[in-house]
């Protein structure tokens, strides 16, 4: 099965496919299409944006996944106009690119003290057989740290992996041995996956790939 991903990020279409590798599905992104319309995200969460793109892309092809995020800083109330939320991109109200966002944030936390709680909020939305199924990342153990300090390291399609650190493991996101760590003993995530892996494959129906 081809499922389009509502999202021009390949880092997000590998992520997919290491999800669902034991699956028969394979992911195109809107890219891959050439689909250069989108829709206006007007929901007021991850779930209900996921939802409005999901809907829109499925007039162009019958199977979809589509997924929102809010980025929540611990240090600023939710009604601090400084506070991301689903303006992850976009917070001076006009997209940034990678750089960009990288030295927004990492002034923005500066100012914090240098240091950041943080934490993602995740919403998907799966559209199959005419109808829109989500899912919700309703994880209480993912906060990790916003710093002011850039590593020279970047992630595609991940710039603010450049200053997030694991507050168990002290490393950047992008560093190599905090990919490996978070590998092999995540089991706060592992849960998380195996929950949104039975998601997706029981919304698209899939079939397990022959041993």
């Amino acid at each position: 099965m081809k499922i389009l991903l509502g999202t021009t990020n390949p880092s997000k279409a590998r992520r997919f496919a290491a999800l669902l590798a034991d699956y028969e599905v394979e992911f195109v992104t809107l890219q891959d299409l050439r689909l250069l319309g989108a829709p206006e995200e007007s929901g007021r969460t991850p779930v209900e944006n996921a939802e409005i793109k999901a809907r829109y892309y499925g007039h162009f092809f019958d199977h979809v996944l589509c997924e929102d995020s809010g980025l929540y800083l611990q240090e600023l109330p939710m009604d601090d106009p400084r506070q991301p939320g689903l303006h992850i991109r976009s917070p001076k109200g006009y997209p940034l690119a990678d750089e960009e966002m990288i030295a927004y944030y990492a002034t923005l936390v500066h100012t914090l003290g240098g240091r950041c709680p943080s934490r993602y909020v995740d919403g998907y939305a799966a559209y199959h057989g005419g109808t829109v199924r989500t899912f919700l990342d309703e994880r209480k153990d993912g906060t990790f740290f916003l710093v002011d300090a850039v590593h020279p390291r970047r992630h595609p399609g991940w710039p603010l992996d450049s200053i997030s650190v694991d507050p168990a493991t002290g490393l950047y996101f992008v560093d190599p041995e905090q990919k490996e760590i978070r590998n092999s003993v995540d089991a706060v995530a592992r849960p998380y996956r195996a929950c949104l892996t039975a998601f997706l494959a029981e919304v698209f129906e899939l079939r397990k790939r022959e041993p």
